[in-house]
């Protein structure tokens, strides 16, 4: 394999392992072994310290607006082809909770496409996206700008309580 696929398969892994390692901090926090939740907090650091590198090497990371239409086209493809192909396969396994899961997945998708179109636009005028508060839902990761969350998700249900805002 070239050195352009393995770095590929490496930022892939190391961005994994960085999602993986958090979700087991949490599970280990819940389980109040609070170090261990440490441990793997600073190892998805670390993961992400490897995957940026990796990106970088690629030259994966461009100027804003080149950034933007890759997030838009990344999105765009999970929405309109992956996700409709996974929840069509998942329906005829039977499997509801990934059709679940992919379908809140492919609906704030779709959310996100609009979301870095918007700020495409903006940015290709000379200017930043408004100020503003910006809010995701833990359960579906509904992305919503604005001074408040919605009362309740419109993707998943969530109540407004649930929701994070990212600074």
């Amino acid at each position: 394999m070239a050195t352009s696929e393995n770095l590929k398969a490496a930022f892939a892994g190391e961005s994994q392992a960085n999602r993986t390692y958090l979700a087991f901090a949490k599970r280990a926090e819940a389980d109040g072994f609070k170090q261990i939740a440490r441990l793997f907090r600073a190892t998805a650091e670390a993961e992400t310290v490897h995957a940026l590198a990796h990106l970088r090497v690629m030259g994966g990371v461009k100027g804003t607006a080149e950034n933007l239409q890759a997030a838009i086209d990344g999105e765009g493809y999970e929405f309109k082809e992956m996700y409709p192909a996974f929840v069509a396969q998942a329906e005829a396994e039977g499997n509801k909770a990934a059709v679940h899961s992919f379908k809140d997945a492919m609906a704030v998708e779709q959310i996100h496409h609009g979301l870095y179109s918007a700020a495409l636009q903006a940015q290709k005028s000379g200017k930043d996206l408004d100020p503003g508060r910006i809010w995701v839902c833990p359960v579906c990761g509904n992305t919503v700008i604005g001074e408040e969350p919605p009362d309740k998700c419109p993707i998943c249900g969530a109540p407004k309580e649930k929701f994070f805002e990212v600074k």
